[in-house]
C-alpha cells in the first residue's frame, strides 16, 4: 500500500521487452528483492538492485506484465523519462494522502492546464468505465499522486496542484495531450461493486 505522497523522482534508464531499469535517490541496500515501489502510481516489484552514480543513489529493475502495459502509460516509457516514485508503507508510516494500492485502473488524458494563483488547475478526461468512480471532493491517484477532485462533469474532472506538489513531483512538466495513470479510490471501487451486485 501507498499514500500517494511522492518521495522521489526517478529516471528510466532502459526499456527492454517488459523490463525497466530505473535510477532513484533511495538507498536500497537494505531493501529485499520482491519489495514494491510505485512508479508513476504503478506498484512494481523490484527484481534487482545495484548501486547508482551521480545524482542517483540506487538503480533498480522491474518486470512489467502485459496487463500493466494494457492499463497504464508504461508502454510508452522511453529512456530519459522522469517518473514519480513512492516506497511502500511500513507499519509506522504516516498516512498523509489516502490509501493507494498502486493498481492502476486506466489512463486519463489532460485537456487543460491553467494557472490559479501559485497553483495549477488541470482538466482531465477519463473513460466512461472509470468516470463513474470519480466524485467531487473525492480522492484519486494520478501518476501516483494523491489528489482531491475539484469538479466533475460527465467523464471530465478537474484537480488543483499546489506549489509543493508541483515542486516534489513531475506534474509541473505535464500539459495538454499528456496521459496519466489513474487509480480510483478503493472505497469508491468497492461501493460500486456492491451496488452492481446488490450486496
Amino acid at each position: 500500500m501507498f499514500t500517494g505522497l511522492i518521495t522521489d523522482i526517478g529516471e528510466v534508464l532502459a526499456v527492454d521487452n517488459g523490463k525497466l531499469r530505473i535510477a532513484c535517490g533511495y538507498e536500497l541496500r537494505e531493501t529485499h528483492i520482491g519489495a514494491s515501489i510505485a512508479c508513476d502510481g504503478c506498484c512494481l516489484t523490484l527484481t534487482s538492485i545495484e548501486a547508482g552514480s551521480g545524482d542517483f543513489t540506487s538503480i533498480f529493475s522491474v518486470d512489467v506484465s502485459n496487463e500493466t502495459l494494457s492499463k497504464t502509460t508504461l508502454g510508452a516509457w522511453m529512456p530519459g523519462r522522469r517518473i514519480n516514485l513512492e516506497r511502500a508503507l511500513t507499519p509506522s508510516s504516516e498516512l498523509g494522502g489516502h490509501m493507494v494500492a498502486g493498481h492502476v485502473d486506466g489512463v486519463a488524458s489532460i485537456l487543460s492546464r491553467d494557472a490559479d494563483g501559485d497553483s495549477l488547475r488541470f482538466g482531465l478526461e477519463a473513460g466512461d468505465a472509470l468516470a463513474r468512480f470519480i466524485a467531487p471532493k473525492g480522492s484519486l491517484a494520478l501518476n501516483g499522486v494523491s489528489l482531491t477532485v475539484n469538479e466533475v462533469e460527465g467523464i471530465r474532472f478537474g484537480v488543483n496542484i499546489i506549489p509543493h506538489t508541483l515542486a516534489a513531483t513531475m506534474w509541473g512538466e505535464l500539459g495538454c495531450g499528456d496521459k496519466v495513470n489513474l487509480e480510483v479510490d478503493l472505497l469508491a471501487r468497492y461501493v460500486a461493486r456492491m451496488m452492481d451486485t446488490g450486496h
